[in-house]
């Protein structure tokens, strides 16, 4: 395998590129000049150093002092309010959330979304680290399971409202999910402000 191919080979591997859109990435980079190519380079090393995994909400955040283990900025924020759990799927899902400016609560980023028929679904999503953040906070009014509307994203919801259960029952906090305002087939981090902020309004 050549350079070109290698290359290739790794766009292909992010999301939604496929061989052809990975072709045009590598083509693209060639025509750069050497200053561009090496600032992409140093963006790509970079953040990795200069980016954390929040001990709360497990999104990725900018966090300078990586040596110290800190909340995010939305998690460690006292005016958010801590009664109110979201959970989606991805970081991109809770940054289109946010762009609606609909929702003060807090957050858990599942890391994925459970397949139909998998027969291990807790190694899908950071299940263990979601029952602990549910225990963890202690005046929990609602819990809002927010995955996309499709097949996935239906199939992860029930999964979660079985697995949640029993803590509602313990603890009395409701679960709801998006309402109105999303169409079948919806991609979450697609979603526009006013149409998240309906089914947030609408959620049942």
């Amino acid at each position: 395998m050549d350079a070109l191919d290698k290359l290739s080979e790794i766009f292909k591997k992010f999301p939604g590129i496929g061989p052809r859109q990975a072709k045009r990435f590598v083509y693209h980079i060639l025509q750069e000049n050497e200053e561009d190519i090496a600032e992409l380079i140093n963006a790509i090393s970079n953040i990795k150093r200069g980016v954390s995994i929040c001990d709360k909400c497990y999104r990725y955040f900018e966090n300078k002092n990586k040596q110290m283990v800190v909340p995010c900025p939305i998690c460690s924020n006292t005016s958010r309010d801590q009664s109110t759990l979201m959970i989606v799927a991805k970081d991109i899902d809770l940054l289109a959330v946010e762009r609606s400016r609909a929702y003060n609560g807090v957050y858990f980023v599942l890391g994925n979304t459970v397949p139909i028929l998998d027969e291990e679904p807790h190694k899908k999503i950071r299940q263990g680290e979601l029952l602990y953040r549910v225990e963890e906070l202690t005046n929990l009014k609602e819990i809002i399971i927010a995955t996309s509307v499709n097949t996935e994203g239906e199939h992860t919801a029930f999964y979660l409202n079985t697995l949640l259960r029993p803590y509602k029952e313990k603890s009395g906090f409701k679960i709801t999910t998006l309402g109105r305002g999303l169409s079948t087939g919806t991609e979450l981090e697609y979603s526009d402000g006013d149409t998240l902020k309906s089914a947030l309004e609408n959620r049942h």
